[in-house]
């Protein structure tokens, strides 16, 4: 069950990130790595917050190995705010990978980035 529920999720993240993403890149004139990374720090919120009720509903949950590819794909962003706000694997003994993840992936987009609009 646990590999089939990281590929629903897996699956679900990708689809609605890149449909987010093509709306803002038809509806903005940002450069597309900001329309990216809004769209995936949206969906790694609404992830977030889903993954919340889910645990106090005693259901089907999200795979932590989901939280943290949509972190390091973009949403970093949007995985520290739904930390935050839904106080939601923020329990640094018993989750202490989603910090150092959500920096990690904040630092990668970081650099590219900077390498894109260097060498642009």
């Amino acid at each position: 069950m646990k590999g089939r529920s990281f590929a629903v999720f897996g699956i679900l993240a990708l689809v609605l990130t890149v449909a987010l993403f093509l709306v803002l890149e038809s509806t903005t004139k940002w450069v597309w790595y900001w329309n990216w990374i809004i769209a995936a720090s949206c969906i790694a919120f609404g992830f977030y917050g889903f993954d919340k009720i889910s645990a106090k509903a005693g259901s089907g949950r999200i795979p932590e190995i989901v939280l943290h590819l949509v972190a390091l794909g973009g949403g970093f962003l949007g995985a520290l705010l739904g930390m935050l706000v839904f106080r939601h694997k923020s329990n640094f003994r018993e989750h202490p990978l989603f910090i150092p993840i959500i920096i990690i992936g904040g630092v990668l987009w970081g650099f590219l980035i900077y390498w894109l609009t260097t060498n642009a």
